[in-house]
């Protein structure tokens, strides 16, 4: 490599601001993945990318300890040409965020010398940080084993990844999904379970009679919707008198741009609304509607969870929406 190209390479490494952040927190200290995570409160994943592409350009070195890896700046074998371009760069940098990464190494390091565990340092905020085995999967699978379900209609199916994690625990599962191509993956998943039915069709308008189902779950599909009215109508007529309707849809945004890739026709909803959609205009009693979760991740996506139950026949709401 000639050393104009070397020196650009640095140069395009070196104008990462969070290679610069990761790099300055480890000028004299000496860290864990988890614990340069803890500190800059990053994802674990972004977090080892850049402490690899460092370490590989010998800006850091790293040392294995058990389990973990432990990283520093690589001063004693830095090559020259990068350490001259790396000095330009720290000399620059008093950012507000490098001070208080700073402030919260040295509680790190104090809480590491007064021999406090894994759970004790990450105390109030465990749902950050990856231990082994501890996955929202996981969590989800073993409360699962408990479930208990009658006869269910996974409207919008999809390819029937939920409806593979439901099966077991339902009397039987329908999927229903518009796209034939979607609905063939679907069997494809399922093959083998023999207590799954495979339905073609639209959620505004189901091929079911009515009081069918004791569970429809809507989720995420309220988003592809032309009328969700009319389909939360449809949802509860193939309902029978004590089942519910589960729901997982976004709330309300304006990125569009993003969503539109998904082939969203709209753009999520206000839990106050679907709320009155779900009460007044279905007729159900809804237990629980809300924003339930943030997605980390910029435009931060939030999701609305929906529970309602079906306390009546519903009789003239079945025929308003056929």
């Amino acid at each position: 490599m000639d050393t104009l190209t070397e020196t650009a390479d640095i140069m395009r490494l070196l104008a990462d601001s969070t290679r610069i952040r990761l790099a300055m927190l480890l000028d004299g200290n000496q860290l864990s993945v988890a614990e340069i995570t803890q500190i800059t409160e990053m994802p674990q994943s972004r977090v080892s990318t850049h402490l690899g592409k460092l370490r590989d350009a010998s800006i850091l070195r790293d040392r294995h300890e058990g389990t973990s890896t432990y990283y520093t700046l690589n001063d004693i074998a830095m090559p020259e040409k990068t350490r001259r371009l790396w000095n330009l760069v720290a000399e620059s940098c008093d950012e507000p965020l490098l001070k208080s990464d700073r402030a919260r190494c040295k509680e790190v390091l104090q809480a590491r010398h007064k021999g406090e565990n894994w759970p004790e340092n990450v105390a109030g905020q465990m749902d950050r940080y990856y231990s082994p085995g501890r996955t929202w999967e996981a969590t989800l699978l073993s409360f699962l084993s408990y479930l208990r379900l009658g006869s269910v209609l996974d409207a919008g199916s999809g390819d029937g990844t939920m409806a593979f994690l439901l099966a077991p625990h339902c009397q039987r599962i329908t999927c229903l999904d518009q796209s034939p191509k979607v609905l063939q993956a679907a069997r494809r998943r399922l093959q083998g379970l023999t207590n799954v039915d495979f339905a073609p069709g639209d959620i505004h308008a189901l091929p079911f009679a009515d009081a069918h189902f004791d569970h429809v779950l809507l989720l995420h599909v309220l988003t592809y919707a032309r009328d969700p009215v009319l389909a939360l109508k449809e949802a509860a007529r193939v309902l029978r008198p004590g089942g519910d309707i589960i729901i997982s849809t976004l709330a309300l945004h304006d990125h569009a741009a993003v969503t539109a890739a998904y082939g969203h026709v709209n753009q999520g909803f206000r839990p106050q609304v679907l709320r009155a959609w779900l009460a007044a205009d279905v007729g159900l009693t809804v237990e629980r509607c809300e924003v339930t979760s943030r997605e980390k991740r910029p435009p931060h996506f939030e999701v609305i969870s929906a529970f309602a139950r079906k306390t009546d026949s519903l009789p003239q709401l079945a025929k308003e929406s056929k």
